[in-house]
Formats: structure tokens, C-alpha cells, sequence
């Protein structure tokens, strides 16, 4: 696969994602809930700069947007993102996520 197609397919992949913000799908999520009720905390197990580093700071501002909430990217490197993920998933206050996609 050529780079040009690979970058082809991220394109399409991320114009889909703020396709879903645009179209309302989180204000109608946010209706149905009370959450979020505080900062949301994205984390990104990839240094800044890197693709799901741009891809999380690209979509914050549209989520805080959507959801009336301040959202905040981390970025928690290394190990491949198992640091982020492990971080992600021991987490127990409900406003944290992640984002961790990197490669094909």
C-alpha cells in the first residue's frame, strides 16, 4: 500500500469522526444523560505530534462544543500505548477516554 493511500484512508477516517460531532450524534447523547459533569480527560498513549495526538487535539475542541464541558488531551507515552491504556482503564472517574490508534 502507498503512503498516499494510507494517508488517503486517515483522511477519510478522521472526516468521519467529526462528521459524527457535526452531526449532533454527542448533543443527543448529552440529552439523554447528565454526563459529562466536569472536564472530560482524552488520553493519547503517543507523543505529541504523532497522528491520535492530532486526530484527540482536533476533536477536543468540537467535543467541549458538543458536550459543554472543557476536554482535555493527555498524552501518556510508551510501551505502544499500554501505558494510556492502562491508565484509561483503571480510571474511576468516568471522564476519562481514550484515544489510541496508531498504524493500519
Amino acid at each position: 500500500m502507498s503512503a498516499l493511500a494510507t494517508h488517503s484512508g486517515r483522511r477519510r477516517m478522521l472526516v468521519a469522526a467529526v462528521g459524527l460531532v457535526a452531526a449532533g450524534w454527542l448533543p443527543t447523547a448529552q440529552a439523554q444523560s447528565a454526563w459529562p459533569r466536569r472536564a472530560v480527560k482524552i488520553v493519547v498513549g503517543f507523543p505529541g505530534g504523532s497522528s491520535p495526538d492530532l486526530l484527540a487535539r482536533l476533536l477536543a475542541e468540537p467535543l467541549a462544543q458538543a458536550l459543554g464541558q472543557p476536554v482535555v488531551v493527555e498524552n501518556r507515552v510508551g510501551a505502544g500505548g499500554n501505558i494510556a491504556a492502562a491508565q484509561v482503564s483503571r480510571a474511576t472517574d468516568d471522564h476519562t477516554i481514550g484515544l489510541m490508534i496508531n498504524g493500519n
